[in-house]
């Protein structure tokens, strides 16, 4: 039989008829080896593709390596992920949904050392190609409450929405009154300059606290995700985008809150301006939070700021 004769497809259906029938066992030139069977999405066709791989755990980290036996290129499966990371796990004992993520540089290297440590043939696949073998994390995504599960980086982001969703329900409380002219609500002094100042008061914090959250995402939480998983590139281009919309709602209404004079200023412009912010506001951590609290809680745990 030569190379060009031989059926890839129908021997890679063989070991998943087989790899299903005996529990992630199969003989033959994979006797004796871990086997995962890695389900993802065609980029092109929309279909799912079931790939049988060596299934690899560095340091509690499960993997595959995209290696195609050192092949000039990367496996289709690979393609796939970079268009969506969202794939199916088989291991014989458990199935699971995962997020696959693409590390680079140093702990491309890092990783891809121990791999070659563990199963030595993917040392061999390197010296094959010229290409870098990709190595390919695979982040269970769980999707009933998990106790033991450490919070993640994407718990964390939601707890950050959650305290400003609280913030700014209390300012738009604070309009309304000063918009109802129920200044004798408060308790200090029970005046409507009063009020005033304590409006603008929790608008700094509240603005300067939005701000803060959007320039760590800019910065720092958007690039790592675009690095670890292209395929979110899109999403993340588009919450750019949306942090720019309410930067400028949000100046606005600091123009409005600090020029703001009782009894001369319109407060009910700075009533609107405020619920079209909260409107915004709300539908972009509404659509953050579906799109990327998976990744981020793939990639590690919150910050513990119970030392400080």
């Amino acid at each position: 039989m030569t190379e060009e004769s031989f059926d890839f497809d129908g021997f890679q259906r063989q070991i998943i008829a087989e790899f299903r029938a005996n529990d992630g066992r199969v003989g033959g030139m994979f006797e004796g080896s871990t086997l995962a069977l890695l389900t993802t999405v065609g980029a092109r066709t929309g279909l799912r593709r079931t790939s049988p791989l060596a299934y690899l755990e560095i340091d509690g980290q499960p993997l595959v390596v995209a290696s195609a036996m050192g092949a000039p290129t990367h496996p289709a499966w690979y393609h796939n992920i970079r268009h969506n990371p969202a794939v199916t796990v088989e291991t014989g004992t458990e199935t699971y949904d995962a997020m696959a993520g693409i590390p680079v540089g140093e702990e491309r290297d890092a990783l891809f050392r121990k791999v070659v440590e563990q199963a030595p043939g993917f040392g061999d696949y390197r010296t094959r190609t010229t290409r870098v073998i990709p190595v390919v994390t695979l982040h269970r995504i769980r999707t009933v409450p998990d106790a033991d599960r450490a919070r993640g980086l994407g718990d964390f982001l939601v707890e950050g929405h959650e305290w400003l969703r609280s913030e700014l329900v209390e300012l738009r409380r604070q309009v309304d009154e000063i918009y109802e002219g129920r200044a004798d609500s408060v308790t200090i002094d029970r005046r409507p300059d009063d009020l005033a100042q304590q409006m603008r008061r929790r608008c700094l914090e509240f603005c300067g606290a939005l701000e803060q959250h959007h320039t760590g995402e800019n910065i720092g939480a958007f690039p790592m995700l675009a690095q670890r998983f292209p395929a979110l590139a899109p999403e993340l281009a588009k919450l750019g985008e949306e942090h720019a919309v309410v930067a400028r709602l949000q100046g606005e209404i600091r123009r409005l809150v600090d020029g703001y004079v009782s009894g001369e200023s319109d407060p009910g412009r700075l009533r609107d301006e405020l619920d079209r912010l909260a409107s915004e506001l709300e539908a972009h951590f509404a659509y953050e939070e579906r799109t990327i609290v998976t990744a981020l809680n793939a990639i590690g745990p919150a910050p513990d700021f119970s030392g400080t």
